[in-house]
C-alpha cells in the first residue's frame, strides 16, 4: 500500500479490531513509512549505530494478559512512546505496521523487517489511550528518559 494513502484509525476500537488476534503488528513512532522504507533501519540515538530493521513496538496481545481487555493492551503500547513527538521532531506520528521481528533493539524493541504500512494512527487514538492509563491503578508513565538521576 502506498504509504501517503494510508488509511486513518481515528479511535482505540478500530486500533484494537485491528490487532485481534494478530502478532505481527507493531506500532512505529516516526515522520512517517514514506521515510522509514528508504532503508528499513533505524539508528540507535546513543550510539549512533544502524540497526537491522526499524525499531517498533510489538502490539500484539501477549497470552498471559489472559482475558483482560485487548483495549486496554492496546492503549498502554500506544502510550509507552507518546512523548516522542515533544521530544524528537514535532512531525513523529504513530502508524501501524505488519512486519517480521529478525532482532531487538537496544530497549529490547523489536527491530522489523519486510515492513508492509497498515494505517495512521491520529491523535485522537493517543488521547482516549492516556486518559484510559490514567484511570488506572498503578503509577505508569510513557517511556521518556529525560528525567535527572
Amino acid at each position: 500500500m502506498d504509504p501517503v494513502s494510508l488509511p486513518t484509525l481515528t479511535g482505540l476500537d478500530a486500533v484494537t479490531a485491528l490487532v485481534a488476534d494478530r502478532q505481527d503488528l507493531y506500532v512505529r513512532w516516526s515522520c512517517g513509512p514514506e521515510r522509514d522504507l528508504r532503508s528499513v533501519s533505524s539508528t540507535d540515538d546513543l550510539t549512533g549505530i544502524q540497526l537491522p530493521g526499524l525499531s517498533a513496538s510489538a502490539l500484539g496481545v501477549e497470552k498471559w494478559w489472559g482475558d483482560r481487555p485487548a483495549r486496554v493492551w492496546v492503549a498502554r503500547r500506544l502510550y509507552d512512546y507518546c512523548h516522542l513527538p515533544a521530544v524528537k521532531d514535532p512531525a513523529t506520528r504513530p502508524w501501524v505496521l505488519r512486519g517480521r521481528e529478525v532482532g531487538r533493539g537496544p530497549d529490547n524493541e523489536p527491530l522489523v523487517i519486510d515492513v508492509q504500512p497498515l494505517a495512521w494512527i491520529t491523535d485522537d487514538v493517543i488521547t482516549e489511550a492516556v486518559d484510559i492509563i490514567k484511570r488506572l491503578p498503578g503509577r505508569w508513565g510513557p517511556m521518556d528518559r529525560d528525567v535527572a538521576y
